[in-house]
């Protein structure tokens, strides 16, 4: 969000093996569904009935991902838009990320991705940088057990200079990269919102982050935050321009806008439509309500963004996946003390609203 965050109350090659590690793991996916169709009785003397084909998940029907112009693709370079949710930070909220929650983000939902926030301060990564690595692993492999796809967010908020947490950064990402080299469901977000600093100082952090990630896995796509607050500096006074004329030196990266509908008005929508006609862009958080998520909704304008990420096929995840007080979260205060996930009955008006969007 745009402030500050406070608690609740053999003989192939290496990269061979791994696109054959990732294929395998794709192939598994799609098995599952046979495989239950195949365990299910049939009665004595009774005809088989036709097993109904299982539904592909959006990881199995996809696999491995990449950018290809401005798009993202698939396995067969078809471009995809993945829509989902974000975890609000685990270290205040983990209980909202169950088997239960999961399996209605998954099935009720219907959601392509899970965006898993670790957030670096406020309680988080610092405090305990092997108990969060594993924490956020933990959620990532629920998300694929799910056939979710997985966007690792290094949630760095203050200090806005993500140079600041380099070393930390650096640690954290090479744990993600060498636990998931062979899976095809990562994408890495290497840097939440960025602020008060140059973009040519978003840039050299991202340029010392991408070869950590790329010397374990050459292959997934790595997703670049803008100054900021990921806003592609138009919340202090710049715009794409900056980063079309001096992107970062890499490929298969995207960029990352963040929106929250009531605060952002038409200079950001503008902002979007120009830089996604130039660049690579994944919002990886966005809410309907004002720049700290909270307030009253404002579905008109978020309709708008949603309308152009749907034309542009821009890939997103809303802010965020919890029962926070706020309004931007998506159940309401206390679910996530229950056992009951699926339906409209637990969410407040932005869960319902963006439910409905996400399972079109």
């Amino acid at each position: 969000m745009h402030q500050r965050t406070t608690p609740p109350t053999g003989s192939a090659s290496p990269t061979g093996r791994r696109r054959l590690a990732r294929k395998a793991l794709i192939a598994a996916a799609s098995a599952l569904g046979v495989a239950t169709a195949l365990m299910t009785p049939v009665r004595a003397g009774a005809a088989p009935a036709p097993a109904a084909p299982a539904a592909a998940t959006p990881l199995a029907a996809n696999g491995q991902l990449s950018v290809c112009g401005r798009e993202l693709c698939n396995a067969s370079g078809q471009p995809v838009a993945l829509n989902g949710m974000s975890t609000h930070g685990t270290q205040w909220y983990a209980q909202c990320v169950t088997g239960g929650s999961l399996d209605a983000l998954a099935k009720d939902w219907r959601a392509d991705v899970l965006r898993v926030s670790t957030y670096v301060q406020e309680d988080g990564y610092e405090t305990d940088p092997a108990g969060f690595t594993a924490r956020a692993q933990k959620f990532v492999d629920a998300a694929h057990a799910r056939g979710m796809y997985a966007v690792i967010d290094w949630h760095m908020l203050d200090p806005g200079d993500p140079n600041a947490n380099l070393s930390r950064a650096k640690t954290f990402f090479t744990a993600m990269a060498k636990k998931y080299k062979n899976h095809p469901g990562v994408l890495y977000e290497i840097a939440n919102e960025p602020s008060g600093v140059s973009w040519s100082a978003v840039k050299s952090y991202a340029e010392k982050i991408i070869p950590v990630i790329r010397a374990e896995d050459p292959d997934a796509v790595v997703l670049v935050g803008t100054r900021a607050w990921s806003s592609f500096g138009v919340s202090e006074g710049a715009n794409e321009s900056e980063v079309v004329n001096n992107p970062v030196r890499a490929s298969n990266i995207m960029y990352t806008f963040h929106f929250y509908a009531a605060s952002h008005r038409d200079e950001y929508l503008k902002t979007l439509d120009r830089a996604s006609d130039k660049l690579p862009v994944f919002v990886t958080e966005f809410g309907t309500q004002d720049y700290a998520g909270e307030g009253a909704n404002d579905f008109t304008m978020s309709q708008r963004y949603l309308d152009l990420m749907k034309r542009k096929k821009i890939s997103w995840t809303n802010w965020n996946y919890s029962d926070d007080h706020r309004s931007g979260a998506v159940f309401k205060t206390g679910t996530c003390d229950g056992s009951t996930w699926t339906g409209t009955g637990v969410l407040k008006e932005a869960g319902v609203w963006i439910r409905e969007r996400i399972r079109q």
